[in-house]
């Protein structure tokens, strides 16, 4: 891997008042989505805080045909996991080449203290623009400020939006 360039993704489905999750789920059923989330992160490494691999489906847990990385203070998670203490430098590492990765695309996909720390490393952010506001605990980080709308494909009842680092 070394020599090569990693790019940091982050995906989300956010609601016009940011809210990400709700008890450790999503507060929508966007099968259409879920198709795209797993489409786009199939082949690379997904990065995740062990909250969010908690909240997958067991049968999806660890997500098939992607490297999964957890973060998480305890030494194992789950079988077919690598995991993490630090999602800063685990993707410094992973830019600096010295961990070796399926693919050039590194996604970070929750939650949200994940996308927090991972926000000044992350090169563009797909975001799933949900209509309206939903009750939720979780929120997506503020971003606008340091990317701009590169597309911007609309659905009923929801967006798919990509973000360049400016």
């Amino acid at each position: 891997m070394a020599g090569r360039a990693v790019t940091v993704s982050a995906i989300v489905a956010m609601d016009e008042g940011r809210v990400i999750g709700r008890d450790n789920a999503l507060p929508w059923h966007l099968p259409d989505d879920m198709k795209r989330f797993s489409k786009l992160t199939r082949g690379h490494t997904v990065l995740m805080g062990r909250k969010t691999f908690e909240s997958l489906p067991p049968k999806y847990r660890p997500l098939p045909e992607r490297k999964n990385v957890v973060v998480s203070r305890h030494l194992t998670v789950a079988e077919g996991t690598d995991v993490v203490d630090s999602p800063e430098k685990f993707i410094n590492q992973c830019k600096q080449g010295m961990i070796a990765l399926p693919s050039e695309k590194l996604w970070v996909i929750g939650g949200e203290q994940i996308y927090r720390a991972a926000m000044p490393l992350t090169d563009e952010i797909y975001l799933t623009l949900v209509e309206g506001r939903h009750d939720g605990d979780a929120f997506f980080p503020s971003f606008e400020e340091d990317f701009k709308l590169a597309e911007d494909e609309k659905h009923e009842g929801y967006s798919y939006r990509l973000y360049k680092r400016n």
